[in-house]
C-alpha cells in the first residue's frame, strides 16, 4: 500500500518539475543518497558542479538557509515528501475484541452456552418423563420450562461484557501509547538556519533545501550534504552496522544519512532527502513500518505451515503463534519502543551482539508465573468438580434409582452434562485471573501518565517499575544536581586571582585583546547568551553552558562577542578541534593575513597547564612556566578554587610561524603542546535548591546515591558535600578515574569483578571519570555478588558517550532540556526538567506500582480461593453449584476488572519512601498479604457454608438445595450469593492496605475511581438482585434481609481488624508466593533461543511455557522422570545449599508436615523454582534425606562435592520437551557466582499453595 502512494508522491513530483520548480527531481536526490565517498563527489561534481550549485538548484543558500516563507515551505513538502514515517495504523476495536475472544476459557463457555441453548429448546414427550428419574421430573410448570434457554443466553452475554470490557481496556491503553508517542516526538527540535537567522524547528517540520547545524551529540533527522565541517566524525552503525566511526569533510566524504549519531565535531547540511525518502525511511518502508496490515492473512497462512513444521521436529518452544498469544495476553509486556517517527527506528537496526542482556519486567515475569500456576490449580479443580458432579449423578439415576437408559431421555441426561459442564468451566473462569495482566497494564499505564505531570517522560514502560526496586542511583553533577546556569566567578589573569570578575581595566589591553578573541572564536559558534525573556531576568544561555559562561565572561569585561563572530564566520576558521572526552579540550586555529596561524584551545585546567610552556605575565608579555611554577599554581589557584566547588578552565594560544610551513594538523599530540597560558576561570554551577532533600529522601528509602562526574576532584567534593551524597566524618572514597581504573584492573590491564567489590559499596564519588569508567562502574555494581541482593541500578546521563552506561543500566534517565539525542534514544525515562528531584518521584511512582498490584493480588486471591471452594464442595455436597455460572462472571467481572481498576490507581504517598526497595526476588505474596488471604477466605467461607446449609432456618425461607434441572431460583441462594459479593466489596476496602495497617480508609478519598467502582458495582449488584430474575438466578429480596446480607459483608472489615491483631511472625506455617525467575534459572537452550533478543522478557518466557505445559502430553512426565534420574547423580553440583527436593512442590508439603523454618534461624538459598517440577514430585521425594543446616556455600568446591554427572543430559535429542530444562535450573547460570542468588524467603514460596 505504502508504495503506491509513494509512487503518487512521485508522478505528482515530476510533473512539479515540468513547472522548473526546483533543479533536482525526488529521484536524482534519492540516487544520489545512495552513493558513498568518492562515488557520491564525482557525482556531485558531474551533476551540480559542487555543492555551492546543489544548493542552487535546491533553491536556497548556504549562508541565509531558506526564505522561510509558508508557500515556499509547503512547495517544498508538495515536492519531496513531509518528514515523517507514517505511523503503523493502530489495531482496530473490531480487532482487539477479536483478539479478546482468543481467551481459552471464554471459548470453552461459548461452545458450553451454545450446546445449552440448543438442549433447552428439546421438549421429550411428557409420557417419558417419569422413567428419567427424579432429577429430572419435578415441579416444572410450562413457562418455566420455556425458560431453559435464558441461562445459555445470559453465559453468552457476560461472555459479550467481558470480552467488551477487555478490548476496550486495550484500546484505550494503546491510544496512550499513541499520545505518549506522538509527545516523545513533539519534543524533539533541530537547528536550521532560515532567512539568515538560526532558529530550532520540530524535526517534522525539516524540508528539503534547509540548511541544518550540526553539533556533537545530534541524531541526524534527514539526510543531507555536508557544506561545511569541522573535525566531524559520525557513528554509522545504526545504518552499516560498523561501530567505527566515519570522518566526514567536504572534500572526502560528505554524504550524512539520517539516524546516525554524531560522534564529534560540528558543520553545515543542506537537506536533500526527508521522511520516507532519506535512508532511514527506506529502510522502514522494507520494514513494512509504513504499511498496513494487509498482509495478515498472508501471516495467518505462514503460521498455518510453522505448525505443521513444528509438529514434524516437535520443538514447541518459540513458536510463533505462542509468542502471538503471549503478545496478544499482555499488552505491558509489550516493549513502547516509540519509533520517533523521524529517526527511525535505529534502536531496531542495532542490534548490539555485544551488549549484555537486560532483564525485562521482573514484575510481569513474576505475575505471569503467579497467574499460570493459579491457571493449573484452577484447571485440576474444575476438572474434579465435572467429575464429581458426573459420577454422582450417574451413580443416583441409574444404580440407586436402577432405572434403564431411555433414548428420549438422553437430550436430558445430556442437558445434565452440559449443566456440570458449564459448573466447571465457570470454576475455571474465576479461578484463572486474567486480571492479573490487566492490573499491571492499567497501573503501568496510569503511573505512566501521572509520572508526565512530575516532569518523567516514560519511554519503557517497565522502566517505571524497575525504578521501584533501584538501590543505587549514578548520577551527572552538572545539570542535575547543580542548576546548569554557570556563571565565572573567579579569575587569575595577568598573575593575578582576582576573588570575583576583574574591572576590564585592571587587566593588561593586550592581554585582554587576546582573551577576548579567544573566547570568541574557540567557543561553538551554536553557544550565545540572548537576551532574558522577561525584564529584569537571567540572561538566556543556549548551547553549552560552560561556554556560556565564558561567553558571559566576556560581556562582564564590556566587549561584546558577537562583533568578533561576525568578522570572522565560521567558515573562516581553518580547523577545528572539537570538544570530545578523550581530549577534555577545545581548539580552533585561524590563519592570519601573513600565512602564520594561531591557535586557540581552552579546556580543563590539569589537562592543559600540563601543556603550557609560557604564561602571559602583568605587563603582557609570556615569560617560561616550568613544571615546578605549574605545581606552585595548582597548590595557589586552583586547589582553593576548586575546593569552593568551582570548575575550573584554562585559556592558552599557540602561534606557528609561516616560517616553519604548514603544520601536520592530524598529528595532535605536537600541534597541541607548547602552549602560552592566558589565563584560568573558576566557574560556579550552583546546587540545585531542592537537590540535597531529594538526596535525603532517597539515602532514607536505602537508595544509595553516587556522583560520577568530569570534574576534578576537589570540585566534586565540594559539591558532594553542599548535596549531602558526603557527609562530614564518613569514611566514603572519592576517587579520580584514573585512580579508579588502577584499583579495578589488574596487572594484565584486565578488569575484575573481585576489584570492583572491593571498591564500589564505599564509593561515593568518581571525578574526571571518562564515559568508559562510567559504563565500567554501573556494570561492576550490577554484576556484583557481594551483597545478597542483586544492586538495581538507575543511572542519569546527557552526553553522547553516556549512552552505553544508559543502556546497560536497568533504568537510564536522559536529559531532557540539556541531553542529546544520542542519550535519549539510550535511555529509558526523560527527565524534562533535567532535576533530580524528579529522579526521587519516578522511585515513588515505581514502588506505588509494585503495591497497587500487590493490592490486587491480596484481593483477587482472596475471591478466587472462596469462589472456588464454594463451587466445588457445593457441587460435591448438593449436586449444583451455588453460585450460577452467570452469577460467578459477574463476581469474576468485578474481581478481575473493576478492580483492577480501583486498586491498580491509588496515587502514591510519601511514606513510600520510607521503607527499603524490595529488590528482584521479593516474592508479590509477602507473609502478612498471605495472612490476610487465607483469614478472610476462613471468614467468608464460614459465612457463606453457614448460610447455604442452614440458611432456610436462619431466615425461615424455602430449602433451595436440589432443586429439579430447570426450578425456578429461590431466596436461599439469592441471598447466598448477595452476601458472597457485599463480602468482597467490604473487602475491596481492606485490600487497600497490604503491610498490616490498622486504618483502611486512610486517604480512600482521595482516590476517585477508587470511591465510583465501590459504588457503582454495589448499585449494580442491587438492580441485579431486586430485577434481575431468572438470567441471573435471582429473586428480589426483602429489607430485611438486604440488611443482614450487608451487616455480614460489613463484617469482614471487622474481621480484618482482628486479622491485623495477629502478629504474622506467630504464624510460621505463613509461606511467600510470586517469585520470578532468576537470570540463572533460565536453561541453556533457552538463552540460546533468546540470544537474538535485545532482551530477556520474563513475562513472555512464562506465558510461552505456560501455554506449552497446558497442551504437553504425557511423554513429558515420561521424559521428566529420565531427567531426574539423570541428575540424581549430580545433585552434589548443589554445593551445601538446600538439597534441590525441598524446593517447593504441594507433595513435599504434604509430607513433611513437621518441615519448619524458625525465622531466626539463616535464610537457606534456593534457587528459585519453575513450575515444570510439579509434574514428577515424587521421584524428587525419595531423592535424599532432608537437609535443614544450611552450610555456607564454599566458594572453592571440595573435592567431594564436584563428581561430574555420570550421565550428562545433552540438550539436543530432547527438543521437543520442556522437561530438560526445568532440570537445568540444578546449575546456577556458568557456575560463575559462588551462591546463586538467595531468594528472601526460607522455604521459598509454596507455589501452589491454592
Amino acid at each position: 500500500m505504502a508504495n503506491n502512494s509513494y509512487s503518487g508522491v512521485k508522478n505528482s513530483m515530476v510533473e512539479a518539475n515540468h513547472d522548473g520548480e526546483f533543479g533536482c527531481t525526488l529521484k536524482e536526490l534519492r540516487s544520489l543518497m545512495e552513493l558513498r565517498g568518492a562515488e557520491a563527489i564525482s557525482k556531485i561534481g558531474e551533476s551540480y558542479g559542487d555543492t555551492q550549485g546543489l544548493c542552487n538548484r535546491l533553491k536556497t543558500s548556504p549562508i541565509d538557509g531558506l526564505s522561510g516563507q509558508p508557500a515556499d515551505i509547503e512547495k517544498r513538502k508538495t515536492a519531496y515528501g513531509q518528514n515523517l514515517i507514517p505511523p503503523k495504523k493502530p489495531k482496530t476495536f473490531l480487532q482487539l475484541v477479536w483478539e479478546a475472544l482468543q481467551d481459552v476459557t471464554l471459548i470453552i463457555l461459548e461452545v458450553a452456552a451454545i450446546v445449552s441453548l440448543g438442549l433447552s429448546f428439546y421438549k421429550p414427550p411428557d409420557a417419558e418423563r417419569e422413567h428419567c428419574g427424579k432429577a429430572a421430573g419435578g415441579v416444572e410448570d410450562e413457562n418455566e420450562s420455556e425458560a431453559g434457554w435464558i441461562e445459555g443466553a445470559a453465559i453468552l452475554l457476560s461472555v459479550i461484557c467481558v470480552v467488551l470490557v477487555t478490548a476496550f481496556n486495550d484500546w484505550s491503553k494503546e491510544k496512550q501509547f499513541r499520545g505518549l508517542q506522538s509527545r516523545i516526538e513533539q519534543e524533539q527540535k533541530f537547528t536550521v538556519v532560515r532567512g539568515g537567522q538560526v532558529i530550532q524547528i520540530p524535526v517534522a517540520e525539516i524540508v528539503v533545501g534547509d540548511i541544518a547545524q550540526i553539533k556533537y551529540g545530534d541524531l541526524l533527522p534527514a539526510d543531507g550534504v555536508l557544506i561545511q565541517g569541522n573535525d566531524l566524525k559520525i557513528d554509522e552503525s545504526s545504518l552499516t552496522g560498523e561501530s567505527d566511526h566515519v570522518k566526514k569533510t567536504q572534500e572526502k566524504d560528505p554524504m550524512l544519512l539520517s539516524g546516525t549519531h554524531v560522534m564529534e565535531g560540528s558543520g553545515k547540511m543542506v537537506v536533500t532527502a526527508v521522511g520516507v525518502n532519506s535512508q532511514t525511511g527506506i529502510i522502514f518502508t522494507l520494514l513494512g513500518g509504513g504499511e498496513d496490515d494487509d498482509d495478515d492473512e498472508e501471516e495467518k497462512k505462514k503460521e498455518k505451515e510453522e505448525k505443521k513444521k513444528q509438529k514434524k521436529n516437535k520443538k514447541q518452544d518459540g513458536s510463533v503463534e505462542n509468542r502471538k498469544k503471549a503478545k496478544a495476553q499482555d499488552g505491558a509486556a509489550m516493549e513502547m519502543q516509540p519509533l520517533n517517527s523521524d529517526n527511525g527506528g535505529d534502536a531496531e537496526e542495532k542490534k548490539k551482539a555485544n551488549l549484555p542482556k537486560k532483564e525485562k519486567s521482573v514484575l510481569q515475569g513474576k505475575l505471569t508465573k503467579l497467574a499460570v500456576q493459579i491457571g493449573k490449580a484452577g484447571l485440576v479443580m474444575s476438572a474434579i468438580t465435572v467429575i464429581i458432579l458426573v459420577v454422582l449423578f450417574v451413580a443416583d439415576t441409574f444404580w440407586i434409582q436402577n432405572l434403564p437408559w431411555v433414548k428420549d431421555c438422553t437430550p436430558i441426561y445430556i442437558q445434565f452434562f452440559v449443566k456440570f459442564f458449564i459448573i466447571g468451566v465457570t470454576v475455571l473462569v474465576v479461578a484463572v485471573p486474567e486480571g492479573l495482566p490487566l492490573a499491571v497494564t492499567i497501573s503501568l499505564a496510569y503511573s505512566v501518565k501521572k509520572m508526565m505531570k512530575d516532569n518523567n517522560l516514560v519511554r519503557h514502560l517497565d522502566a517505571c517499575e524497575t525504578m521501584g526496586n533501584a538501590t543505587a542511583i549514578c548520577s551527572d553533577k552538572t545539570g542535575t544536581l547543580t542548576m546548569n546556569r554557570m556563571t565565572v566567578v573567579q579569575a587569575y589573569v595577568a598573575e593575578n586571582h582576582y576573588k570575583r570578575v576583574p574591572e576590564p581595566e585592571n587587566i593588561p589591553p593586550s592581554i585582554l585583546d587576546i582573551l577576548i578573541l579567544g573566547i570568541a572564536v574557540n567557543c561553538a559558534y551554536t553557544t550565545k547568551i540572548m537576551p532574558p525573556e522577561k525584564e529584569g531576568g537571567l540572561p538566556r544561555q543556549v548551547g553549552n553552558k560552560t561556554e556560556c559562561a565564558l561567553l558571559g565572561f566576556s560581556n562582564d569585561l564590556k566587549r561584546d562577542y558577537q562583533t568578533i563572530r561576525n568578522e570572522i564566520p565560521e567558515e573562516k576558521l581553518y580547523k577545528v578541534y572539537t570538544f570530545n572526552s578523550v581530549r577534555k579540550s577545545m581548539s580552533t586555529v585561524l590563519k592570519l593575513a601573513d600565512g602564520s596561524y594561531r591557535m586557540f584551545s581552552k579546556g580543563a585546567s590539569e589537562i592543559l597547564l600540563k601543556k603550557c610552556y609560557k604564561i602571559l605575565t602583568a605587563n603582557g608579555e609570556p615569560k617560561v612556566f616550568r613544571p615546578r611554577d605549574r605545581d606552585d599554581m595548582v597548590k595557589r589557584v586552583i586547589e582553593p578554587m576548586a575546593s569552593e566547588g568551582l570548575r575550573t578552565i584554562c585559556l592558552a594560544y599557540r602561534d606557528f610561524t609561516a616560517s616553519d610551513g604548514e603544520p601536520d594538523w592530524d598529528n595532535e599530540n605536537d600541534i597541541l603542546t607548547g602552549l602560552t597560558c592566558i589565563c584560568v576561570v573558576g566557574i560556579e554551577d550552583p546546587v540545585r535548591p531542592e537537590v540535597p532533600d531529594a538526596i535525603r529522601k532517597c539515602q532514607r528509602a536505602g537508595i544509595t546515591v553516587r556522583m560520577v562526574t568530569g570534574d576534578n576532584i576537589n570540585t566534586a567534593r565540594a559539591i558532594a558535600t553542599k548535596c549531602g551524597i558526603l557527609q562530614p566524618g564518613d569514611d566514603f572514597l572519592c576517587l579520580e578515574g584514573k585512580e579508579f581504573n588502577r584499583r579495578i584492573r589488574n596487572e594484565k590491564g584486565e578488569i575484575e569483578q573481585e576489584r570492583i567489590d572491593k571498591i564500589w559499596p564505599k564509593l561515593r564519588v568518581l571525578a574526571r571519570s571518562s564515559p568508559t569508567d562510567k559504563h565500567t562502574l554501573v556494570k561492576g555494581i550490577i554484576d556484583s555478588t557481594v551483597v545478597e541482593q542483586r544492586q538495581v541500578v538507575a543511572v542519569t546521563g546527557d552526553g553522547t558517550n553516556d549512552g552505553p552506561a544508559l543502556k546497560k543500566a536497568d533504568v537510564g534517565f536522559a536529559m531532557g532540556i540539556a541531553g542529546t539525542d544520542v542519550a535519549k534514544e539510550a535511555s529509558d525515562i526523560i527527565l524534562t526538567d533535567d532535576n533530580f528531584s524528579s529522579i526521587v518521584k519516578a522511585v515513588m511512582w515505581g514502588r506505588n506500582v509494585y503495591d497497587s498490584i500487590s493490592k490486587f493480588l491480596q484481593f483477587q486471591l482472596t475471591v478466587n480461593v472462596v469462589a472456588v471452594i464454594v463451587a466445588f464442595s457445593g457441587a460435591c455436597i448438593t449436586q449444583d453449584s451455588p453460585l450460577k455460572a452467570v452469577q460467578m462472571l459477574w463476581v469474576n467481572l468485578i474481581m478481575d476488572t473493576f478492580a483492577s481498576l480501583a486498586l491498580a490507581t491509588e496515587p502514591p504517598t510519601e511514606s513510600l519512601l520510607l521503607r527499603k526497595p524490595y529488590g528482584r526476588n521479593k516474592p508479590l505474596i509477602s507473609r502478612t498479604m498471605m495472612k490476610n488471604i487465607l483469614g478472610q477466605g476462613v471468614y467468608q467461607l464460614i459465612i457463606i457454608f453457614t448460610l447455604l446449609f442452614a440458611g432456610e432456618k436462619l431466615f425461615d425461607i424455602d430449602n433451595g438445595r436440589n432443586a429439579p434441572l430447570h426450578a425456578p431460583p429461590s431466596e436461599h441462594y439469592t441471598v447466598v450469593f448477595n452476601t458472597f459479593v457485599l463480602m468482597q466489596l467490604f473487602n475491596e476496602i481492606n485490600a487497600r492496605k497490604i503491610h498490616g495497617e490498622r486504618n483502611v480508609f486512610e486517604g480512600m478519598f482521595n482516590n476517585p475511581i477508587f470511591c465510583t467502582i465501590v459504588f457503582g458495582t454495589f448499585i449494580i449488584q442491587i438492580v441485579i438482585v431486586q430485577f434481575g430474575g431468572k438470567p441471573f438466578s435471582c429473586v428480589a429480596l426483602t429489607i430485611d434481609q438486604w440488611l443482614w446480607c450487608t451487616f455480614l459483608g460489613f463484617g469482614s472489615l471487622l474481621w480484618g481488624q482482628v486479622i491485623s491483631s495477629i502478629p504474622t511472625s506467630r504464624l510460621k506455617f505463613l509461606k511467600t508466593a510470586g517469585h520470578g525467575t532468576q537470570k540463572e534459572e533460565i536453561p541453556d537452550e533457552e538463552l540460546e533461543e533468546l540470544e537474538d533478543m535485545d532482551e530477556i522478557d520474563h513475562a513472555e518466557r512464562e506465558l510461552r511455557r505456560g501455554q506449552i505445559l497446558w497442551f504437553r502430553g504425557l511423554n513429558r512426565i515420561q521424559t521428566q522422570i529420565r531427567v531426574v534420574k539423570a541428575f540424581r547423580s549430580s545433585i552434589s553440583l548443589y554445593e551445601g545449599l538446600e538439597k534441590p527436593e525441598s524446593r517447593t512442590s504441594i507433595h513435599n508439603f504434604m509430607t513433611h508436615p513437621e518441615f519448619r523454618i524458625e525465622d531466626s534461624e539463616p535464610h537457606i538459598p534456593l534457587i528459585d523454582d519453575t513450575d515444570a517440577e510439579d509434574d514428577a514430585p515424587t521421584k524428587r521425594n525419595s531423592a535424599s534425606p532432608r537437609n535443614t543446616t544450611p552450610t555456607p556455600p564454599s566458594p572453592t568446591p571440595s573435592p567431594a562435592t564436584t563428581i561430574a554427572p555420570t550421565t550428562p543430559v545433552s540438550p539436543s535429542p530432547n527438543q521437543n520437551n520442556n522437561a530438560v530444562e526445568s532440570s537445568n535450573h540444578l546449575l546456577p547460570e556458568g557456575s560463575k557466582s559462588g551462591t546463586p542468588s538467595a531468594p528472601g524467603s526460607p522455604l521459598h514460596s509454596l507455589e501452589t499453595s491454592l
